[in-house]
């Protein structure tokens, strides 16, 4: 079994049909013992260190389960390109809360679980980032379409 995580932010906004681009993965992992021993595992294997304005490169940074027991976000550049790893978003209660509602596709061959578009929704207004703003606009249009019936394309 691989490691629980649901896509959020931008690259789950784009797989619902938002056309805003993003630079960077966004994750939420369950936090259960065995979930976060797989997840310092996967990211160990990937050479996942800090990244972020005045991080040193050289920054020493522990891959283990209690880092990730302890902290909730997590800023990472990785082989594999930039990942941001979170615990508990704003906007949401965690892993589970997100769980309930996402569903499950396939990205490059891969089954991957997707917040689902409210949850992206209430995220981006908890964040309050002015970033997000875009997001949110994109987000809401989708939602106001599928409340009408249409399917976002």
């Amino acid at each position: 079994m691989g490691v629980r995580f649901i896509v959020i932010g931008g690259y789950a906004a784009a797989l619902r049909g938002s056309p805003v681009l993003t630079e960077d993965l966004d994750i939420c992992y369950a936090r259960d013992r065995e979930n976060l021993e797989r997840l310092a595992e996967a990211l160990r294997e990937l050479h996942a260190k800090l990244r972020g304005p005045g991080v040193p490169e050289d920054l020493p940074f522990q891959l283990d389960p209690e880092t990730f027991e302890l902290g909730d976000r997590f800023t990472l550049q990785t082989d594999a390109g930039k990942l941001d790893v979170m615990a508990v978003p704003s906007g949401t209660a965690g892993f589970e809360d997100l769980d309930a509602a996402a569903d499950t596709m396939e990205i490059a061959g891969l089954r991957v679980r997707v917040a689902a578009l409210d949850d992206l929704i209430a995220m981006k207004e908890a964040a309050g980032r002015p970033k997000d703003r875009i997001h949110l606009e994109w987000l809401r249009s989708m939602r106001d379409m599928i409340d009408r019936g249409e399917t976002p394309s």
